[in-house]
């Protein structure tokens, strides 16, 4: 039996598939686990392993800098977090109003946020908007333009999710006397969520990415302390070896979120 495109792309795996996918994991896993071995070898060989580099981590006023570091590009991400999925939202209606007058603006800020760094829209915000006498904390020169630039993808991503909800959906809500909009969002949007939470997982994690920008500003994210410990006791490795593993914790917390938080899609 052939399967549709929509079974393809948002439905469950075919045996075969499951398996190919198996095979694909387990020879990714062993070629990673040889690069991570031949790279630690590499650092043992320079001395970069060695324990005069690691005893500062016996320290609890090492681990309370990288906490605050932590504490930083958490509150940062999760309030860019928060301005990306609800402009998207704003800019997804713009961009699927009927009017022209709505539509355009939309599109033409998504278009704009999507093609510019993010590094870019944090100088402007650091050395631009100071010159015309407006003054950002830290903070909102770093968490602002990781919100607006992730909230173009997000819009995106949201329209993605709309448009692979089935028509009939639309019409089965005007049926039952719903306005358009109550339709949307009683009826479409919460389908299209289903569809995109993976996506929107992915942007969360580049969210919390794109603070280590904080370091252009100098607000105290995990980066930025990580390179003062850095300076201060000359271990390089060691330091960006711990934060990566906070990073990766703190990005597997979020998939581990997602994943209890959404059920099978039917």
């Amino acid at each position: 039996m052939s399967r549709s495109l929509e079974d393809i792309l948002f439905g469950n795996p075919s045996p075969q598939a499951r398996t190919a996918t198996r095979a694909a994991s387990a020879v990714a896993a062993v070629v990673l686990l040889l690069l991570a071995a031949g790279v630690v070898l590499r650092f043992h060989a320079a001395g970069q392993l060695g324990a005069r580099y690691w005893e500062f981590f016996a320290l609890p006023t090492t681990w309370a800098f990288l906490a605050r570091g932590l504490l930083g590009t958490m509150a940062s991400a999760a309030m860019a977090a928060a301005i990306a999925l609800s402009l998207g939202l704003v800019l997804l209606l713009g961009r699927l109003a009927r009017p022209r007058l709505l539509r355009w603006p939309s599109v033409a800020a998504i278009e704009f946020l999507r093609g510019t760094p993010t590094l870019l829209l944090i100088y402007v915000c650091f050395l631009v908007l100071p010159s015309v006498g407006i003054k950002l904390s830290t903070y909102w020169m770093l968490t602002l333009p990781v919100g607006l630039s992730t909230a173009a993808v997000v819009a995106e991503v949201y329209r993605a999710g709309v448009l692979a909800v089935p028509r009939g959906q639309t019409d089965a809500a005007r049926s039952l006397g719903m306005t358009e909009a109550q339709g949307f969002f009683l009826v479409v949007f919460p389908q299209a969520l289903r569809y995109i939470v993976p996506a929107l997982v992915a942007q969360l994690v580049i969210v919390v990415k794109d603070t280590t920008f904080g370091y252009v500003v100098t607000y105290g994210e995990l980066m930025q302390n990580a390179k003062v410990l850095i300076a201060n006791y000359h271990a390089l490795v060691p330091v960006y070896l711990v934060v990566a593993l906070l990073y990766c914790l703190v990005n597997y917390t979020i998939s581990w979120a997602s994943k209890r938080l959404n059920g099978p899609v039917h």
